[in-house]
């Protein structure tokens, strides 16, 4: 499946001014504001952030899919963030460091957009 390239700008819109009280937001409830339909919504969504995350690293800009979260877990990015993350240098590869990697990314983001 390949993703449409008018996604990933479309999903950085949203983010960026989504209201500051709103953020972090889930993957689906980026899903419904972008309008997409099953199948795969949430696939397509990580694709999109994924694209953004690489996008960022390549500016040096904060990730601002740090913004968005997993409805599972403890309110932490799904795990395919962390990989990427660790794979782009960004974030410690021990998992154990990754949830603060995350926040300190989190506040990095809201401090950029606000």
């Amino acid at each position: 499946m390949t993703l449409d390239p008018a996604l990933p700008p479309r999903v950085r819109h949203i983010l960026e001014t989504a209201p500051r009280e709103a953020l972090p937001i889930t993957y689906q409830q980026l899903a419904e504001a972008l309008g997409l339909q099953p199948p795969r919504t949430i696939q397509r969504v990580a694709q999109a952030l994924e694209t953004l995350m690489r996008e960022d690293a390549e500016q040096n800009r904060a990730f601002i899919a740090a913004l968005v979260v997993s409805r599972r877990g403890e309110g932490l990015p799904a795990q395919g963030f962390f990989d990427l993350a660790a794979e782009l240098g960004r974030f410690p590869a021990d998992p154990a460091l990754q949830a603060e990697a995350w926040r300190d990314e989190f506040e990095r983001v809201l401090a950029v957009i606000s």
